[in-house]
């Protein structure tokens, strides 16, 4: 039975009599294709990409598992709608915390309409995409069973400057994220962060791969970072990692290296260098405060 996720942070939701993604108990994420050229796109990437032997398998670990194409009914009721079939990347975790990120300081393909365009330039040029290449678009941080998660409001994440970008990648890997009147405490930056085989290092993979690869050119992809704080807080291995999604503006990359996802994965790096080496230098002002949490918990026992 297919049902609505419910720890996705960004995009298109199944919620409100609105068009979404789906999953099933099986471990497979249901994305609904888009009636445009980008449904077509999206599914012409994943074809080339999951057939390319030039691309190896340590690089292929950081994309969704393609599974094809299938006809299921759509979530808003209007029938049956072609859907890709995905890996679903959170259905082995416990509530996982979690982080979009919009990758790049141009958002829109080469060949966008112009109204297209200037959808784009508005939201870029509103957030920090131009200034620092990246923007987050969404996240969730698991507190505890009796908090659930801290999920920041659709309008505080799209008005975040600079310092909330920095203060927020604190905050996600932080133990005290429920007390607003502290600065985050980043117990789990070295953990998470840090390592052999922490995010980043992951990063650092993607980016030796992206200063080589000439294949594609990923315009408005996002980049997922994912851990389990509960496993944290024992000690264990919280399972940091990255992921890099939604390729509806994949364009073909002609030999020419993707200066503009490159630029953003590089700038990125830097941010959470920082963190590792100096914890505790973050912002004073903390723009969580300026409005009211939203606070979800899911199939956990607790109240939604």
């Amino acid at each position: 039975m297919l049902k609505v996720p419910c720890d996705q942070v960004a995009g298109h939701q199944a919620r409100g009599g609105k068009l979404g993604p789906l999953i099933d108990d099986s471990g497979r994420f249901y994305k609904p294709l888009q009636s445009d050229e980008r449904g077509s796109s999206e599914v012409a990437f994943y074809t080339s990409f999951s057939s390319n032997q030039k691309i190896s398998d340590h690089i292929r670990r950081f994309f969704p598992i393609f599974h094809g194409t299938q006809l299921v009914e759509a979530s808003n009721g209007s029938g049956l709608h072609p859907h890709l079939i995905l890996q679903d990347l959170v259905s082995t975790r416990l509530n996982p915390s979690i982080m979009d990120i919009k990758m790049g300081s141009r958002t829109w393909p080469t060949k966008a309409s112009e109204d297209y365009i200037e959808k784009c330039l508005k939201k870029d040029r509103g957030s920090t995409s131009v200034s620092l290449g990246f923007r987050i678009s969404g996240m969730q941080i698991y507190d505890n069973k009796t908090s659930g998660f801290f999920k920041p409001e659709k309008k505080l994440i799209q008005s975040f400057s600079a310092d909330d970008t920095r203060l927020f990648l604190r905050k996600f890997v932080s133990s005290n994220v429920s007390d607003l009147s502290a600065g985050p405490d980043c117990a789990f930056a070295s953990v998470v962060y840090g390592g052999s085989n922490g995010i980043l290092a992951q990063l650092l993979e993607l980016k030796a791969w992206f200063e080589d690869q000439t294949i594609f050119h990923f315009y408005s992809c996002s980049v997922l970072l994912m851990y389990e704080n509960e496993l944290a807080l024992k000690g264990l291995n919280s399972n940091p990692e990255v992921k890099l999604i939604d390729f509806a503006h994949v364009v073909e990359g002609k030999g020419v290296i993707d200066h503009n996802f490159l630029g953003a994965l590089c700038s990125l790096i830097k941010f959470i260098s920082e963190i590792l080496t100096t914890p505790d230098d973050y912002p004073i002002e903390d723009c969580s405060n300026e409005t009211e949490k939203e606070r979800v918990i899911c199939d956990n026992g607790a109240d939604e």
